[in-house]
């Protein structure tokens, strides 16, 4: 099933507030992460990371532009070592 215009919309937004939250945990913003010991940073960053991995790879995205996605990718590899 293909995915409509709204629908790849919609994604990519949902992926740029993924992109958010691994920043967030990594540079340790109140807003996401800041109760979480190392490893729990890890994992919640893990979570995002697969969701962003697995979105990026659908091959209809068209002209949306992912150099912060994979931006994020890398450096939530990074930051999870």
């Amino acid at each position: 099933m293909a995915r409509t215009d709204e629908l790849k919309a919609q994604n990519h937004a949902a992926m740029l507030g993924s992109v958010n939250v691994i920043g967030s945990v990594i540079d340790d913003d109140i807003a996401f992460g800041n109760d979480l010991d190392t490893d729990g940073k890890k994992a919640r960053v893990a979570r995002s990371l697969s969701y962003l991995e697995f979105m990026v790879a659908l091959d209809d995205w068209g002209s949306e532009d992912m150099t912060a996605i994979n931006a994020q990718i890398n450096a939530a590899k990074t930051f999870i070592g």
